[in-house]
């Protein structure tokens, strides 16, 4: 049964006798309105035939239409299940299935056909690949750089620190060194140049 707030003894004892706070009316701004341009549909399409998950819509974004309809999205490799189940985080926590090997391939073919000058890719946390998808953030480096050459990368790479360095190291070195991208960690308390450093010779974010 629900209670009626408005009775004292139906309020929280410490609330009974006193008035409710003001509610102020929201702002129109803050109400999202549902996505209608053609851009937004244009990159919903291309999205959807390549059968490819974005952050955009796994975590709920309510900038989606905004974004979408200039042609820019993140796409979300492997797989749409967490290995972790951070509460910030809306994506769905559970066992992951395979990884998708021609999921490279169809990013890569996204990312040209909406012509887009700059690209960011993150994925979910792997914790149960021996790697953790660093070979497959390679392979859609490399894809990437084949079919959008022009094209700059931001990656957002788990931090693997459930895996050996000795199993992810080569894959995204690799990479790294072959590509001009912009990599940056999804782990906040992570120390931001600690994997870094660890594969590549320079870092740019410690200027050592």
């Amino acid at each position: 049964m629900l209670r009626d707030l408005k009775l004292p003894d139906q309020r929280h004892p410490e609330k009974a006798h006193k008035r409710d706070n003001f509610q102020p009316k929201k702002p129109d701004w803050i109400r999202v309105k549902a996505p209608t341009s053609v851009g937004y549909i244009k990159t919903r399409d291309i999205i959807r035939d390549q059968k490819l998950l974005t952050v955009c819509e796994e975590a709920g974004c309510p900038n989606v239409g905004e974004c979408w309809s200039q042609g820019h999205a993140t796409m979300m490799i492997m797989g749409d299940i967490c290995t972790r189940g951070c509460t910030f985080c809306n994506v769905a926590t559970g066992k992951p299935k395979s990884l998708d090997e021609f999921e490279p391939g169809r990013v890569a073919h996204a990312v040209a056909e909406l012509g887009l000058s700059h690209v960011v890719i993150t994925s979910v946390d792997r914790d149960d690949l021996v790697d953790g998808g660093a070979e497959h953030f390679a392979q859609t480096i490399r894809a990437l750089r084949r079919r959008a050459p022009n094209t700059t990368i931001e990656i957002l790479t788990p931090d693997f620190l459930k895996c050996p360095l000795r199993h992810w190291k080569r894959w995204l070195r690799h990479a790294l060194m072959c590509s001009t991208i912009i990599w940056k960690l999804c782990r906040a308390s992570t120390p931001k140049c600690a994997p870094v450093r660890a594969i590549l010779p320079a870092c740019a974010c410690c200027n050592a």
